[in-house]
């Protein structure tokens, strides 16, 4: 366990790295642009570039956290840093997103106009051709080693490249509109908004905790059958309650057992359940008994 948070930890700390350094030159690049063709959509996008740095910096952090081991203080471990530091992640973008629209309805009352050239379409053609493949690193790497951060740093790489695929279109015709930068700047804010709301709500319903789903459910229903079986008994296993810290699982759940029955022989059967829990799903159970 402890060799594989050091691969999860190594595999957060190269994304991590990879993002912060090509985002900052990205940023750099597409907010030269915006200012020299006076654009807001592009300025507005070199700041959403620049974010995905903030949120970098979040996965390194939280990946450092994260990968602590359980101590007195914290007994279920560190894991559910990670959960925090995604939703800090989608509050930046909901941030982000809130500005674009702000500054886009001061440039809409001031009747201001884009000068786009071809350095604007350059500039936004490599921004696309990065950023998403970004995005397929980061999202490559989150499921491989089940990292929500890393998952959600990639979904904000994808909605840095889907932005900026919109502002390209919109240059491309931005010449017969003079309100088309603005529009654009709704447009992208629209985007960063939708993927803020995904990767929030999801993080607070994993923080929240869930009802186990119908595979775990099934799962720990079959080891339940294995143990009976070997010893003549029935248990009727029911009310599931998992609790999640990371790559740290917890599972509560009640048995049936005969009241004549000796304490030393429910709590054996008891074990035996924990024990193949433990080694085949990686869980730790808590196992409540109620009498027949």
């Amino acid at each position: 366990m402890k060799e594989d948070n050091q691969i999860r930890d190594r595999a957060a700390r190269t994304e991590g790295w990879l993002s912060i350094v090509v985002n900052i030159l990205l940023a750099g690049l597409k907010y030269w642009a915006g200012v020299v063709s006076f654009s807001l959509a592009l300025v507005a996008d070199a700041w959403h570039t620049l974010s995905d740095s903030l949120t970098s910096v979040i996965v390194l952090i939280s990946a450092r956290i994260s990968s602590k081991p359980a101590d007195h203080e914290h007994p279920y471990g560190h894991g559910r840093a990670e959960l925090i530091a995604t939703m800090l992640i989608g509050v930046l973008l909901a941030i982000v997103s809130a500005e674009f629209i702000r500054e886009a309805v001061v440039k809409f009352h001031h009747r201001e106009a884009a000068n786009y050239g071809s350095v604007a379409i350059i500039v936004t053609v490599l921004s696309v051709i990065i950023k998403e493949a970004l995005a397929q690193i980061s999202l490559r790497l989150g499921k491989k080693h089940n990292l929500s951060t890393l998952i959600a740093d990639g979904y904000h790489h994808r909605s840095d490249a889907l932005s900026s695929v919109v502002v390209l279109a919109g240059i491309i015709a931005g010449g017969k509109f003079w309100w088309m930068d603005v529009v654009l700047s709704c447009l992208v804010a629209i985007l960063i908004g939708h993927t803020a709301y995904k990767i929030f709500i999801d993080s607070a319903d994993r923080l929240l905790g869930k009802c186990a789903d119908d595979n775990l459910r099934s799962e720990v229903l079959q080891v339940c059958a294995e143990i009976a079986m070997a010893n003549e008994i029935e248990l009727h296993p029911h009310h599931f309650h998992v609790h999640q810290y990371g790559e740290h699982k917890e599972l509560t759940f009640h048995v049936m057992m005969p009241k004549e029955w000796q304490i030393s022989f429910g709590h054996d059967i008891l074990l035996q359940i924990e024990e193949l829990l433990r080694s085949r799903l990686q869980l730790e159970a808590t196992i409540h008994v109620d009498p027949e």
